[in-house]
């Protein structure tokens, strides 16, 4: 009872304390401005099917994509396991869905342990990518000594969470032998029976055994969970909300601002009446409560793989510019906005703001609006969205556009095209010399 009773409390604690993290996402993600995407339902649940559970935009690089899919399945199948941990734990049981099952119990414990060791090898190439070959996707200025310690501290859990699993299981077919009491004969072991000779052949040291690894597993479930929502695998949980809501408009369609089309609609037809609408504080993004709650749930759902990055035409020609960098500059405002909020209130005001605070304006101008990293993100995020919204805070609320718009917003102005020439020139060129 007392073992049951330290489980109970440990699985309460971890559950607690995972949903007041989860309701502080929540409700930074809710600091955005309201966007509509619940229309077209059944192609937004197509999508999510297809980019978030079948992971296909991930086999533009086979290799990876068919490691990422070996541990992802290996995340979502292997836990059903702990449905069975946490029944044992708390009832003090021991395998209790073998005899619920039958047959089909050998089956899925044999599946796990091939699944278990995919996992291992998977997160043993991705450590050596990481840090023995340095892709250069991996490496940047926002590349700094966390988010490199985040990806590996999690490849590194990964790995130990499936040893336990696969050692306890070791421990548990010897027992089983033996016909130890409590250990009732259930499950097959492909995998971990091949080195259960290995294991001590005392059956008190083979239960210490077991019940370490027992526990080391689960307490490490539990705080990879609480670890989530510090860390980028959040997108674990995320990328599935997050690929549903996607934008569906065509990539290159920008959006227009519905204070900014009455005001023309009203300039043009005086008898137009403007709508009441709740009408934003500005024009653009200057900070993050500026930007829509879905680019917001993009920011906490960013793995900062740098799919985007390798693929922007500005970053590879050495400009500033990294789609990553701007999700993650994001994600890192938004949470000290929320920390601000738990401490000084929702009314505090800390002097910064995204743009310039984290976001320079070198950055956002050297994007060529070309959509690369919205069309190479795994799980359809588009940093593009919100650096728009920086460059209309700049042009529309600041006035400070670079001189180089400024000639072609005269140009568009005076002669009804970027170009300098007169309407009467245009056709110039295709007259005779």
């Amino acid at each position: 009872m007392i073992a049951q009773l330290i489980f109970f409390l440990l699985f309460i604690a971890a559950i607690t304390l995972f949903i007041k993290n989860v309701r502080k996402i929540i409700r930074n993600i809710n600091l955005g401005l309201p966007v509509d995407r619940s229309d077209r339902k059944a192609e937004r649940w197509k999508i999510m099917f297809k980019v978030a559970f079948g992971q296909t935009k991930m086999f533009a690089r086979p290799i990876p994509a068919i490691l990422h899919f070996t541990v992802y399945a290996g995340f979502i199948i292997i836990n059903i396991e702990v449905l069975e941990i946490i029944i044992d734990g708390l009832f003090g049981t021991h395998r209790i869905l073998a005899p619920i099952l039958g047959l089909f119990y050998n089956f899925i414990i044999a599946s796990f342990e091939w699944l278990a060791l995919g996992v291992i090898l998977a997160c043993i190439v991705f450590l050596i990518r990481r840090n023995a070959i340095n892709l250069r996707r991996f490496s940047g200025l926002e590349m700094t000594k966390w988010p490199k310690s985040d990806a590996n501290l999690i490849l590194i859990i990964e790995i130990l969470l499936m040893s336990a699993f696969l050692k306890m299981n070791a421990a548990d077919f010897q027992l089983q032998q033996m016909a130890s009491a409590h250990y009732v004969a259930a499950g097959a072991f492909p995998v971990s029976s091949m080195f259960a000779s290995m294991m001590p052949q005392n059956e008190g040291s083979l239960i210490l055994i077991e019940r370490i690894c027992w526990w080391f597993h689960i307490i490490g479930i539990f705080a990879f969970l609480n670890y989530l929502p510090y860390s980028k695998h959040l997108h674990i949980v995320l990328a599935f909300p997050n690929t549903w809501f996607s934008k569906l408009e065509p990539k290159g369609e920008l959006n227009n601002m519905p204070t900014v089309t009455n005001e023309v609609k009203a300039m043009l037809d005086p008898s137009y009446l403007v709508p009441p609408t709740n009408a934003p504080a500005r024009f653009g993004a200057k900070d993050v409560n500026d930007l829509s709650w879905k680019s917001l749930m993009e920011a906490y759902t960013c793995t900062e793989c740098g799919r985007c990055t390798s693929e922007c035409p500005a970053n590879i020609t050495g400009k500033l510019l990294s789609p990553r960098k701007i999700m993650m500059d994001t994600r890192d405002r938004l949470t000290e906005l929320g920390n601000n909020i738990d401490i000084h209130g929702k009314d505090h005001i800390d002097g910064k703001s995204l743009l310039d605070n984290y976001i320079s304006r070198e950055e956002i101008w050297a994007c060529t609006s070309c959509n690369a990293c919205t069309m190479a993100c795994p799980v359809n995020i588009d940093p593009l969205a919100i650096i728009l919204e920086l460059r209309r805070y700049i042009v529309m609320e600041e006035s400070k556009a670079p001189a180089s718009l400024n000639t072609m917003f005269g140009n568009v102005e005076n002669n009804g095209a970027p170009w300098k020439y007169s309407p009467a020139d245009r056709l110039n060129w295709g007259k005779e010399g």
